[in-house]
């Protein structure tokens, strides 16, 4: 299986988008006080991070 760099990238955002998806269905659904708000973040963090990631794809 060839690994290029944009199926690297690819795969690292979907692994991105589910881990955000699962922390902050932890943070909202686990966890309802003032540590859920850092599950949120974290996960938003992750989002954002896929966001470049996916950016990034066509030009590395």
């Amino acid at each position: 299986m060839g690994m290029n760099k944009n199926t690297v990238l690819g795969w690292a955002t979907f692994i991105m988008v589910l881990m955000g998806l699962l922390l902050i269905g932890l943070g909202a659904f686990r966890y309802s006080d003032v540590s859920g708000w850092g599950f949120v973040a974290v996960g938003v963090g992750f989002f954002a991070n896929a966001w470049v990631f996916n950016a990034l794809k066509g030009r590395v």
